[in-house]
């Protein structure tokens, strides 16, 4: 359907069995949150908060919590978005059938934005910061944070809509040293279109004009977070996802959306920052305060009987877990078709997004040898490093599959078939003192860390290993060791303490598994861990474990381990230290007086009995 409002989209849920309504008061300090979270974790429906506690505004969320809900919000615009972006790779289709592709030239002319012929926002209220839902998601949280915002940035030397970048960056409403209602904290991190805006404002000394939309037809919020190539306007997307133009205004020069429930605008000034966070993130770690740009606020403005849209992240998978799958199934082959010979890519939600990326290409260079090695491979994981917010990726594991045997979306199959073929002496290949996810703590510092890349192509090297060895107990350091799956141990030793202590910890393993070489061919990995029976427990907590807690370049250890010209390989397992490094983020943790609290929900009477 064509919302024209978000209460449009939540009434639709409603009377479809999508929605439940919370009726007791509710505390938007932890309490909204923590509801959130048990509903989205049992599969549970959107939900709309009628009594949020210091507001006079509902709030809803959980309204993207399954991808079968978001197919039922734009169950009748998806085909023709996924058309669209097919006639792109392939313009030529429409010009050969023109009469099948009518409903895409509809389709396609909702992506222009409509300017609302009303010269100022009459249908909003001016209100404040506080009258917002101050809604506290983690314990450790520095203040209340805006966690589904649309922020609208123009192009200060190409002005208007059609240049304008929108963009899913929290914002920080209250807390730390923050003006009360009078400043924001504006978080964003590499990659992000807005960068773009403010340098250029920031070279001509001028403010950056800046408005934050919540609300509004649910296609919005989905639009600030497609990854579109740059200079292609988010707006016009949203238009053809949500089957209705976006509409729009300004006053006194800021953008307004009509159709958004909430408003902000004001100024990001060149090089004025302060402390932003902590908040507790999509890793499933809290990313700690540092210096982000303080937008001056200028007017907030409500619709009347607005509804304030929050989600809630954490370790994954979480709501927005749900968003990476809708925007794979709109975008099908999208990225494939920009990155020749790359067949298959995906980035794995448990590991926290950017720390792992898996991908699947050709490999055609060199069909006459005998000996199948990566070349190719090789170069495809250049250009997926080289490509977007792909770039961010800390892992990357690629290789080629001529018999289409393998998929990258069944996770633990596809580490099996690499880690099978994986040469370790050659197939390892570094990139050091790189840019990183904002959000990974495992780095040598904000945004900065290593990457690393196995590419793996070839019959099979080995049988890999289904029992732990028993002679492992041998080895005092090793106090516990568990088969997290095929080739793969989990093996734990003492915490780590220092860089310097793990060198000579990682020399002391290497010394006394090196004996044992011929045996340990069947694992080429290993994962030094704090607690050998989580990480083995599921494959969610080994992802989770060993690539949010690891910097390539530091944290990997192999056995019988070489460096020759510049290259590094070893002879026998790999090892990933993924202990808790006192560098690293606390994780995120909810509060157990909360939890309690809010039984009252789910108890007999309560709003949400029964789920």
């Amino acid at each position: 359907m064509a919302y024209p409002s978000l209460e449009a989209c939540l009434l639709d849920l409603e009377k479809h069995g999508h929605l439940k309504r919370v009726r007791e008061e509710v505390d938007p300090s932890l309490e909204m949150a923590a509801i959130h979270e048990r509903v989205y974790a049992q599969g549970g429906p959107a939900l709309l908060f009628e009594r949020v506690k210091g507001s006079r505004f509902r709030a809803a969320s959980n309204i993207f919590g399954t991808l079968a809900r978001s197919r039922f919000i734009f169950r009748e615009q998806l085909a023709s978005v996924q058309q669209l972006i097919e006639l792109k790779n392939d313009p030529m289709r429409a010009m050969k059938k023109p009469w099948k592709h009518l409903d895409t030239a509809l389709a396609a002319w909702k992506a222009l934005p409509l300017r609302d012929p009303s010269s100022r926002p009459s249908m909003y209220q001016q209100i404040r910061i506080s009258d917002i839902p101050q809604i506290l998601h983690w314990p450790m949280d520095g203040g209340a944070f805006v966690t589904l915002p649309q922020v609208y940035t123009e192009d200060i030397d190409e002005p208007g809509i059609m240049k304008a970048n929108l963009g899913m960056y929290r914002v920080q409403l209250s807390g730390n040293d923050y003006l009360p209602d009078r400043e924001i904290g504006l978080h964003y991190q590499l990659h992000r279109g807005i960068g773009v805006h403010q340098t250029k404002a920031n070279r001509k000394g001028l403010p950056l004009k800046v408005s934050v939309f919540t609300g509004g037809p649910p296609a919005h919020s989905v639009a600030a977070v497609m990854p579109l190539p740059e200079g292609i306007s988010e707006m016009t997307f949203a238009g053809v996802l949500g089957g209705r133009r976006f509409r729009y205004t300004y006053d006194e020069g800021y953008c307004i959306s009509t159709d958004a429930d909430f408003v902000i605008t004001g100024d990001v000034y060149p090089n004025e920052n302060k402390p932003e966070g902590p908040f507790g993130d999509h890793l499933g770690y809290y990313s700690l305060r540092h210096d982000f740009p303080l937008m001056r606020v200028r007017k907030v403005y409500a619709r009347k009987n607005a509804i304030w849209p929050f989600t809630v992240v954490g370790r994954p998978p979480q709501e927005d877990t749900s968003f990476g799958q809708l925007i794979h199934e709109i975008t099908g082959a999208a990225i494939p078709q920009e990155i020749p010979g790359l067949k298959e890519v995906h980035a794995v939600d448990a590991a926290g997004v950017h720390p792992l990326l898996l991908a699947v290409g050709s490999e055609r260079y060199t069909p006459y040898l005998p000996t199948r090695q990566p070349a190719e491979l090789l170069t495809i994981a250049n250009h997926v490093l080289g490509t977007g917010q792909l770039s961010l990726a800390k892992y990357l594991f690629i290789t080629a599959d001529d018999q289409n045997r393998v998929s990258t979306h069944h996770v633990d199959e596809y580490l099996q078939f690499v880690l099978e073929r994986i040469v370790l002496e050659r197939d390892i290949h570094f990139h050091t003192h790189t840019t990183i996810d904002t959000l990974d703590y495992s780095g040598t510092g904000l945004n900065t860390g290593s990457k690393v890349v196995f590419a793996a192509y070839g019959d099979p090297v080995r049988t890999l290993g289904r029992e732990v060895p028993a002679w492992m107990q041998e080895i005092k350091e090793i106090q516990d060791a568990r088969l997290v799956m095929p080739g793969v141990l989990a093996i734990q030793t003492g915490t780590f303490s220092d860089t310097a202590a793990a060198l000579k910890e990682a020399e002391s393993l290497d010394r006394q598994l090196q004996s044992r070489l011929q045996d340990l061919q069947a694992f080429p990995l290993m994962v030094w861990c704090d607690d050998a029976s989580f990480t083995s427990a599921n494959l969610r907590n080994f992802l989770w474990v060993t690539f949010t807690r690891s910097n390539p370049s530091h944290d990997i250890h192999g056995v019988a381990a070489f460096t020759e010209f510049k290259h590094w390989g070893c002879k026998g397992p790999v090892i990933i230290d993924a202990r808790i490094k006192p560098h690293h983020a606390p994780a995120v943790v909810p509060d157990p007086v909360v939890e309690k609290n809010i039984e009252r929900i789910f108890s007999a009477g309560g709003s949400l009995a029964g789920l």
